[in-house]
């Protein structure tokens, strides 16, 4: 496992991420132990969570194995801003809930700071001032080292920045986007953003959630059974099967990767991951696994360095035309 520093910081983590959604949902408490273990043994030392994973056990459950950790020798992840109960401020990024949030999440996790704070996506009924001077309250009282943000667009990503540069509050050091090679949005803008005012990059559903698994092919009329395709297709989650089956450009992709599969030996998720580390600005990847197999595979991604002609096959395959105004700034080379 290689190691990599979180944008402009001084803080090394693994350069892949594991997730733990999955605890207290897919994977129980044994399961979810025995992922950590191995991820750890791999030298993994990133773990990415959040407080409404799971209704909270997810953090129960981290926490629980982390007591038997050298508590620095692992980087955790956590995000706060959606309703972790019934009342009118159990939910939000105000200073109320960003105060009590991380409480609770100190109190699940068995620790007395997180490393990585995140905000789980934009606030539009808190000002952005109010969340940004709670933040940088945390970080100085020792309750977190590092913020973060994820699911921003690229005009609230910079405004946050630049609140922060104009008051002297801690910056966001990390932003957590969908990102992979279906989903490639985040280059038009999150992308730029992060890498001019020196962002880590953890991508969410860098396998979005099992379409670059290797367990679908073109000629595929459904996802297959047990798959979380499936699941989201009847729960209607982001990553369903009518969300993209109907785009050519999926099956292009999904032949790209099983062409350099057949060629090279190399597992179609680790094809995935490899490509996505290999992009500018990218730190660690999510990982997220339901089981010791699934994990093992995605390892295989570590110290992977993709070879530069199937980098580019799997780029060409994944392109898509641009919306304007990335369209006429892609067109001429003085905008670039």
């Amino acid at each position: 496992m290689r190691y990599r520093y979180l944008g402009k910081t001084g803080l090394r983590v693994s350069e892949l991420c594991l997730g733990a959604m999955t605890f207290g949902r897919e994977a129980d408490e044994t399961t979810s132990h025995a992922l950590l273990d191995r991820f750890t043994e791999a030298g993994g030392t990133f773990v990415d969570t959040a407080d409404i994973y799971s209704a909270g056990a997810s953090e129960e459950i981290l926490g629980r194995w982390l007591k038997r950790q050298r508590r620095d020798d692992v980087v955790i992840a956590t995000k706060v801003r959606y309703g972790t109960g019934e009342g009118q401020n159990d939910r939000g990024l105000g200073r109320n809930h960003l105060m009590a949030g991380v409480e609770s999440s100190l109190r699940r996790l068995g620790t007395d700071h997180i490393d990585l704070y995140q905000v789980h996506a934009w606030d539009p009924g808190t000002p952005l001032e109010e969340t940004l001077a709670t933040l940088d309250t945390l970080v100085t009282s020792g309750k977190v080292r590092y913020i973060g943000a994820s699911n921003f667009s690229g005009w609230q990503l910079q405004k946050a920045v630049d609140l922060s540069r104009a008051n002297g509050w801690e910056p966001f050091t990390a932003l957590q986007p969908l990102y992979n090679l279906l989903d490639r949005s985040a280059e038009w803008e999150l992308l730029e953003v992060s890498r001019n005012e020196g962002l880590g990059v953890i991508p969410w559903s860098p396998l979005r959630g099992g379409w670059l698994s290797g367990a679908i092919r073109r000629g595929a009329e459904r996802p297959p059974t047990g798959t979380r395709v499936e699941t989201a297709e009847r729960l209607g989650w982001g990553e369903s099967w009518s969300a993209y089956e109907g785009d050519e450009r999926t099956w292009r992709v999904l032949d790209a990767l099983h062409e350099v599969a057949g060629r090279t030996g190399l597992a179609v998720p680790v094809l995935a991951l490899a490509w996505l580390l290999g992009r500018p600005g990218v730190t660690a990847p999510i990982v997220g696994a339901r089981t010791l197999e699934q994990l093992e595979t995605n390892l295989g991604a570590a110290d992977l360095d993709l070879d530069p002609a199937d980098a580019a096959l799997l780029t060409a395959a994944s392109d898509q035309a641009l919306p304007y105004p990335y369209s006429v700034i892609e067109m001429d080379p003085e905008l670039r």
